[in-house]
């Protein structure tokens, strides 16, 4: 990854105000992509809650490929989404 990258991480890792992180993504973000970007939130969720991709698919509307990019993810105990969403269903 490069330098902008970086500090665009450490910046978001440092940042505990939630209004401020969104007021944040809002000036960064277009509302397109803050809609995607939640979008696949919401698909992690519905992954992790058990439910199927297929009924994800039909739900939000997105493509199954999306949603096996996140399932991938989220079966690997080593990848930071399998933590943090494995941390949320205790």
């Amino acid at each position: 990854m490069d330098r902008h990258f970086d500090h665009m991480a450490e910046t978001f890792a440092s940042e505990t105000d939630v209004a401020r992180m969104k007021k944040l993504f809002s000036e960064i973000f277009t509302e397109s992509e803050i809609h995607d970007f939640s979008l696949r939130w919401g698909l992690l969720e519905k992954l992790s809650q058990g439910m199927s991709q297929r009924e994800i698919a039909s739900t939000l509307g997105i493509s199954l490929c999306k949603i096996t990019r996140g399932s991938k993810f989220l079966k690997n105990k080593n990848s930071e989404l399998y933590k943090i969403f494995s941390s949320t269903e205790e």
